[in-house]
């Protein structure tokens, strides 16, 4: 019974008790007999229409209430930004699919190469085919990214995501998880558990698809990489207000790496929004991720001191096309490992600024030798030329990429949003390293430094598609060790440089729904 038909008997029972109620009020004026007669007559007929009334006014609230059922039960397909999204009407289950893709290309411009024995530029120790690329790093493209997965809610107060990522950086890696976890979202503090990347620091929390340059700034990469990154065991709680937000989690291996006994590791982070205004904020806040327990690399016997727990501390220069690391700790028999960092940022309308320092300790195991300490900055800022500002989310606490006002379509001469990107970041894995030409003095680490220079200009063509081209000047200062520490036969004298100055000009495209 529609609602319609309902209406209209409601008002032709009404009509008729208005010409009965008309034709009682005109009886009073024949005989007294006839009278009583006819108002017991019409009072009878009175009571069974309001009968009907009532029958009919159950029966429309009964309809009523099975056709909201019925819509909250219903199924309804959505298209947002070209994201398949299946859900109920009371949006208590849903269901969207994820793709992610971005493709990198790049030409690598050094100085040319030369024999092994007189050209001393090396990449991690031990790599004998990391030694004979970084003379010669590989131009080319990679598919850096190739993911695809569901997210969505369950019952209303749990959400999910799965994501599985065919692609990776270059050869090296194979299909993996990227993420696999559950939530549950009923409480005003989220908690998580599963397989994912909990955010580690400010770089860390823009999305990959939505950061700066196509890499995040190496020593940022790094430490993301300690306790967090991609498929790592995870159990998180999250938490914010409008200007303030707060997570923390415990972790172990990642789904690729396994151990005899895993590591153990703990993050944090806090941060405020103290300023805020009409189109302006400011961002300050500190993160730490620590390596409670590193992972053992063997049977732990007491009685020959314990499996050794190395941790090491390497990255490539801002870019995966080739997957050579230019500065490289080497492996560190650890008992822990604590980095602090610091964050700040800033947007006012179309421009922002954002900055990071980290301060690493490790703390060796059953050694005498002083602990090594490590640290790295970086300094970035983006200008969107066509008026968008970058997105922040007190949820994430991160800025994320701008939305174009106008997607791209020449016909109507709208180009999208076109945003402009510079960055300075430092990152120096070098302890007691010691002046050139030197041999190294007993606990010394030469793991180099790293300064690069990042150019680049973003293209937003829609929500979807955008493009990214960038320059980096990468500096490596770096000595090298002696004795094996590269390749038996092949490792350069103590104190030679084994560091290198190049150029790279990269192009990603990416597709995101």
């Amino acid at each position: 019974m529609t609602v319609a038909k309902t209406a209209f008997r409601a008002a032709l029972i009404a009509g008729a008790s208005l010409l009965i109620t008309a034709g009682a009020a005109s009886a009073q004026t024949s005989s007294s007999d006839d009278a009583t007669a006819r108002i017991a007559a019409l009072e009878a007929q009175l009571q069974a229409l309001q009968k009907q009334v009532s029958d009919l006014r159950a029966a429309t609230t009964a309809a009523t209430a099975k056709d909201a059922k019925a819509a909250q039960s219903a199924t309804t397909v959505s298209m947002a930004n070209g994201r398949p999204t299946f859900s109920t009407g009371d949006g208590a289950f849903s269901a969207s699919i994820r793709g992610f893709f971005q493709a990198d290309a790049a030409r690598y411009d050094q100085r040319p190469a030369g024999p092994l024995a007189t050209d001393f530029r090396r990449g991690s120790f031990g790599d004998a085919t990391e030694n004979d690329r970084v003379r010669d790093l590989s131009d080319g493209v990679n598919v850096r990214r190739a993911r695809l997965g569901i997210e969505g809610k369950v019952f209303g107060a749990f959400d999910y995501n799965m994501v599985y990522d065919f692609g990776g950086s270059g050869t090296e890696e194979a299909g993996k998880i990227s993420s696999a976890w559950l939530q549950y979202s009923g409480l005003p503090v989220k908690v998580r558990a599963g397989f994912y990347p909990h955010p580690t620091s400010l770089e860390d929390a823009a999305s990959f698809t939505g950061s700066l340059f196509p890499e995040r700034a190496s020593v940022a990469e790094t430490v993301r990489g300690l306790a967090g990154g991609d498929g790592r065991a995870t159990i998180g709680v999250f938490h914010n207000g409008e200007r303030w937000n707060f997570s923390a989690a415990v972790t172990g291996n990642t789904v690729t790496t396994q151990t005899f006994d895993e590591q153990l590791g703990v993050i944090g982070r806090f941060s405020v929004v103290p300023f805020k205004g009409d189109g302006w904020l400011i961002h300050t806040g500190v993160n730490t991720n620590l390596v409670i327990h590193p992972a053992k690399g063997g049977p732990d016997v007491a009685a020959t001191g314990g499996a050794i727990s190395n941790l090491r501390l390497r990255d490539r220069p801002e870019l995966r096309v080739d997957g050579a690391r230019l500065i490289d700790t080497g492996n560190i028999d650890a008992d822990s490992l604590t980095a602090i960092g610091l964050e700040f940022g800033a947007m006012r309308k179309n421009v922002f600024v954002q900055a990071e320092y980290f301060d690493i300790k490790v703390k060796r195991r059953s050694s005498t030798l002083a602990d090594p300490k490590f640290n790295g900055w970086y300094v970035q800022a983006g200008w969107t030329l066509t008026g968008e500002a970058r997105r922040y989310s007190t949820a994430t606490a991160g800025f994320d990429a701008p939305r174009p006002a106008k997607p791209f379509d020449l016909k109507k001469g709208n180009w999208g949003a076109i945003e402009l990107a510079a960055r300075y970041s430092n990152f120096d894995l070098d302890y007691l390293a010691g002046p050139a030409g030197s041999s190294p003095v007993a606990g010394a680490i030469r793991g180099g430094e790293q300064n690069i220079l990042s150019l680049g200009v973003n293209w937003y063509l829609n929500s979807v598609v955008s493009l990214s081209a960038a320059y980096r000047n990468v500096e490596v200062n770096r000595l090298s060790p002696g004795g094996t520490a590269f390749v038996a036969g092949s490792t350069p004298p103590a104190g030679a440089q084994v560091g290198q100055d190049l150029d790279i000009w990269s192009v990603r495209t990416q597709y995101v729904f």
